[in-house]
């Protein structure tokens, strides 16, 4: 798989516009068949850090932005290594009154999921 510096912050800012639509369904469209979910507030929310079925990746993110009255990201910038197919989307994430910085690490198969 390659990915110019265009194709990469194209996808990120289309990653980003996706969640500030609340588009999980669109976000969830990159996803593999077979993958692996692993986030710290999945833990508090899903009750494992580890989610690995499309469907209750959907039920986990539906529960947590119903939750969220204001969801804002702005991206930052975005990293990829080619070798371990791995893109790395750095932004600002304003949910509620709570202001992060977050780091999304996401792993390309062959096909570019």
């Amino acid at each position: 798989m390659q990915m110019t510096y265009e194709s990469m912050m194209l996808f990120a800012q289309s990653w980003i516009d996706s969640w500030n639509r609340r588009d999980f369904k669109s976000v969830l469209a990159h996803f593999a068949d077979e993958f692996e979910f692993v986030s710290p507030m999945a833990s508090k929310l899903a009750g494992r850090p580890v989610i690995r079925s499309k469907k209750d990746l959907e039920d986990y993110w539906k529960g947590a932005l119903e939750r969220i009255a204001t969801l804002k990201f702005n991206l930052d910038h975005a990293t990829w290594d080619e070798r371990r197919r791995e893109l790395n989307v750095v932004y600002e994430a304003t949910l509620d009154d709570e202001h992060r910085r977050v780091c999304e690490i996401m792993l390309f198969d062959g096909s570019g999921r």
